[in-house]
């Protein structure tokens, strides 16, 4: 299995984990901004009239009203991105990537506003009466490549288990289990069956579901947040400061962080963003494409909101709140993940400037420092002669070795600075935290105290299950074009038994084949919709003609 994983992590280097990949996104993005004149700012608030149902008109077409198309994409979008994601991108590069993120989704919002479009646009009614859209449908029926169609499809049947289902009850059910005590099996048993009743009754009802779900979950979100920021209210302004200070200076070393460059935050700003927005992959369409609409830019419009949201709103939600706790500085007791662990032969301080110096670059690869191989001997639970041990990127500290949660002694071996597993042997000190379990810690710094942390427990429950009930009915509109609608009820069956099976499953493989799939979506995606810019330029004209004829007394943009 792990052969199996690297050889997918080397293809999805290639692809996803690319530079030239994040530059194709990005590009496109500012490309359509400057093509149809920063519609994202422009046409802002006709969005928010739209979604209220101003342009609607008897008679339209579609399974969803545009509220329920926003929640629904929303909710797959919306996710563990949003708790994780935004920890591991200022983890990496400082309080810049924030802004780097924020960047990012300003110039999502047009890339969301052109994909949606011209998808609405060539949609179908399927078979069964049910409306059934997104990018394969443009690619089949306005660019003639069915080929390029099929590829989507599939690509977007894997990246719903990939994506959408397996690794998202995993972290619920490890969340639950940290937080609760809960099983894991007996989580994965109670939400595959309330999956399975949601989604049985297709896109009305996951739409009835998310439309209720999202605000709720919003709600609960912005609260604990709200809660965190205001305790540490003191330390706003300065944590606002930083973001913008450290965009020209990089990040200087402070506490356990080691430190982060002006490139290093704009990589991981604009790549987090990318991913939590899902801008340009071409996913959110299929959702929208269900609306009752005549007009295509209207349901364009009401996507614009999709980034604004999920990035803008609430991963700067998440921002301030790991930037005024403090915790992305902090060392934290925890148990060492092996991904996240490498021991260095020799002794370094992050007391010392010199030292800091040659860690950082160190782990920005600019430099070598000699790995530890060879065994270290344990006496009850201390390592004698301790070599300095990494991890997440900070010099560990108060390192203790368990077997089984009892006091080791004996050797543990190391091959070029990473531990070689032993049955039940642990390590756990005090290290920078990343990812959820440090938005998890930040909670707890507010007046909920350690009831904190139930906010974030909650709160990746409602994100992750929304987000596998979105991407259930985006897998099922793709098996809809490939096989037809007879084959969405076996989708759906293998789709719930997965979703169960993977909530005490190892999901490793699934995160990286995720990668590769994301790609073979957004690439198609990409290449279809520069190729239609001429098209959506002329399906704007047409929609604010037609705008400026039902509200004439209206300001209409030009």
């Amino acid at each position: 299995m792990n052969k199996v994983n690297d050889i997918l992590s080397l293809i999805d280097s290639y692809i996803g984990g690319s530079q030239w990949f994040v530059f194709l996104l990005l590009g496109t993005g500012i490309f359509f901004t400057i093509y149809l004149k920063f519609p994202q700012f422009r046409y802002l608030k006709h969005s928010l009239r739209i979604v209220r149902g101003k342009f609607d008109k008897e008679g339209d077409v579609g399974d969803t009203s545009h509220f329920q198309a926003l929640t629904t994409a929303l909710s797959g979008t919306v996710g563990t991105g949003n708790i994780a994601g935004v920890a591991l991108a200022i983890h990496l590069g400082g309080p810049a990537a924030l802004f780097w993120m924020l960047v990012t989704a300003a110039v999502g919002m047009t890339t969301k506003f052109v994909e949606v479009t011209l998808s609405h646009k060539y949609r179908e009614t399927a078979a069964d009466g049910s409306i059934s859209g997104g990018p394969m449908y443009y690619m089949k029926n306005r660019l003639n490549m069915k080929w390029l169609a099929a590829i989507f499809a599939i690509a977007t049947v894997l990246s719903s288990f990939g994506t959408g289902s397996l690794p998202q009850i995993n972290s619920i059910s490890n969340s639950l289990f940290q937080t609760f005590g809960i099983k894991h099996m007996v989580t994965g048993a109670i939400l595959a069956a309330l999956l399975g009743l949601v989604i049985i009754g297709g896109i009305k009802r996951i739409a009835k579901v998310t439309s209720t779900l999202v605000p709720l979950m919003a709600a609960v979100y912005f609260i604990g947040a709200i809660a965190v920021i205001g305790y540490n209210y003191q330390n706003i302004i300065p944590s606002l400061e930083s973001i913008v200070t450290h965009l020209f200076t990089g990040s200087a070393a402070a506490g356990g962080f080691l430190g982060g460059s002006i490139a290093f935050a704009f990589n991981r700003g604009v790549n987090r963003g990318l991913f939590s927005n899902e801008a340009g992959q071409g996913s959110a369409p299929i959702a929208h494409a269900a609306a009752r609409a005549h007009e295509p830019v209207s349901e364009g419009l009401v996507a614009l909101l999709e980034p604004f949201i999920d990035t803008i709103v609430i991963c700067s939600l998440t921002g301030m709140v790991l930037l005024s706790s403090g915790v992305w500085t902090e060392k934290i007791e925890n148990k060492f993940q092996e991904a996240d662990l490498t021991v260095l032969a020799g002794n370094y301080s992050d007391k010392n400037k010199a030292d800091t110096e040659k860690l950082y670059h160190f782990l920005a690869g600019k430099e070598q420092l000699k790995q530890f191989t060879g065994d270290l001997t344990v006496v009850n639970g201390i390592i004698e002669n301790q070599p300095t041990i990494i991890h997440a990127r900070s010099v560990a500290e108060n390192v203790r070795v368990w077997v089984n949660k009892q006091p080791y002694n004996g050797k543990i071996k190391f091959n070029n600075g990473k531990l070689v597993a032993q049955d039940g042997v642990s390590l756990t000190g005090k290290s920078l935290l990343h990812s959820a379990p440090l938005t998890t810690v930040a909670f707890t710094r507010s007046w909920f105290g350690e009831y904190g942390k139930y906010i974030v427990s909650i709160g990746l429950l409602m994100f992750a299950f929304s987000t596998a009930i979105s991407w259930s009915y985006y897998g099922d509109r793709a098996m809809t074009y490939l096989f037809g609608v007879k084959s969405v009820v076996y989708f759906r069956l293998i789709y719930v038994v997965a979703f169960f099976f993977a909530s005490f499953a190892d999901t490793t493989i699934i995160w990286t084949l995720s990668g590769i799939t994301i790609a073979l979506m957004t690439i198609p995606n990409l290449f279809g919709i520069l190729s239609l810019s001429k098209e959506m330029k002329s399906e704007v004209k047409l929609f604010w003609k037609e705008y400026a004829k039902r509200f004439p007394g209206e300001k209409v943009p030009k």
